[in-house]
């Protein structure tokens, strides 16, 4: 299978000045302006976004503070002084001017990767300090699974996929995006861990931190767990499932998602943000006529869908030939678990034998799919 697509905060030095209130984490940028109003405006961004910069009139004269920050915002006041700096990313030019065009030649003087204007471009410049802070690279590899009919092993292989990507080192979030579902942290065994459930996040808008939310959630065997409540939860708003989601993957990692079978404008957001998905398909006829419509209905909305097929198989069916059927890339065959029944009694999760069948399908899975490079 293909692979889908800190800094200091130290206090002031050469007339540099440290602005925040207590508590506040996270490497901060480095601001340069003598600006007073620009200042003041970008002093409420970076509070906005949880940052606590540093601010200077001209460059730092020790180049680890110039070069250490995850971002730098240059005020177009001070801008000429920056020519001759050493060349880094994370330069941005901020100013009010609208469309001035010495404001872009200053900027390819200083090596700026962009220009923003204030106030139109704040929610941007927000966006970009925070991503610095929480050290946004890669994206988490988000998986979503999917049952082409009832009881077709989807939740069981969410779970078995989300504890062994946490046997790799990579940081592990599984969500269970089926409010009709049993609710996957009490497959995961993490029914009574404190921590949000969806209902939680109900009202979210806007940007949500990463850190923060993954801190928020119940933990078990490794893996944070989104699921639902046990008391009935209204519908979780399109908006608060996209701000959700978009602050999981910007922690990288992993992400594991159970999804519904019906899609609604929640379900779309979800489908929009996955990298994969996968249609565990019952090796019977009538499940194969059901995955066929799930498939049509989700081939749109998900750029890669693959079959996973289980047995036994009906006669004159086998793995190959029910992923033909639904015209699907075959991502496996996921072997019957007897063992996973007696785990349950005893309150282990789908997969939490790294040796059983189920554990040895997911690793295999991970292998093929994870990036190289080492845990994030």
């Amino acid at each position: 299978m293909q692979e889908p697509t800190a800094s200091r905060t130290g206090g002031a030095e050469h007339g540099g000045t440290r602005h925040g209130g207590e508590g506040v984490r996270g490497p901060g940028p480095l601001i340069l302006t003598e600006d007073v109003a620009l200042l003041d405006d970008l002093l409420r961004l970076c509070a906005a976004a949880g940052v606590e910069p540093e601010v200077h009139h001209r460059v730092p004269e020790r180049r680890t503070s110039w070069t250490d920050p995850p971002l730098v915002l240059v005020g177009e006041d001070v801008a000429a002084r920056c020519r001759g700096a050493a060349r880094r990313p994370g330069v941005v030019l901020v100013g009010r001017a609208q469309d001035d065009p010495a404001a872009w030649r200053l900027a390819v003087e200083i090596g700026a990767d962009s220009v923003l204007r204030l106030p139109d471009a704040e929610s941007l410049l927000v966006d970009r300090l925070a991503d610095a802070a929480e050290g946004a690279g890669r994206t988490a590899l988000t998986v979503g699974i999917v049952g082409g009919r009832g009881g077709a092993g989807a939740s069981t292989l969410a779970c078995g996929l989300a504890l062994a990507a946490a046997r790799t080192g990579r940081r592990t979030l599984l969500v269970d995006a089926d409010p009709l579902g049993g609710g996957l942290d009490v497959l995961l065994g993490a029914e009574r861990e404190k921590g949000h459930r969806w209902g939680d996040f109900a009202a979210s808008r806007g940007r949500l931190a990463g850190g923060a939310l993954e801190e928020s959630l119940p933990a078990a065997h490794g893996v944070r767990v989104l699921s639902w409540g046990r008391e009935p939860t209204g519908a979780v708003p399109p908006g608060a499932v996209r701000s959700v989601l978009a602050a999981a993957r910007r922690r990288g990692g992993v992400v594991v998602v159970d999804l519904p079978r019906s899609v609604d404008g929640a379900g779309a957001e979800v489908l929009a943000q996955l990298d994969l998905g996968l249609l565990v398909v019952p090796g019977e006829l009538r499940a194969v006529a059901a995955a066929h419509r799930i498939t049509t209905a989700l081939a749109t909305a998900v750029r890669d869908l693959r079959a996973v097929v289980r047995g036994p198989y009906a006669a004159g069916l086998d793995e190959c030939r029910v992923a033909d059927a639904l015209r699907l890339p075959l991502a496996g065959e996921m072997p019957y678990d007897p063992g996973i029944a007696a785990d349950q009694d005893e309150g282990a999760p789908p997969g939490a034998d790294r040796k059983g069948p189920l554990g040895r399908f997911c690793a295999a899975f991970w292998e093929c799919a994870l990036p190289t490079g080492g845990a994030a």
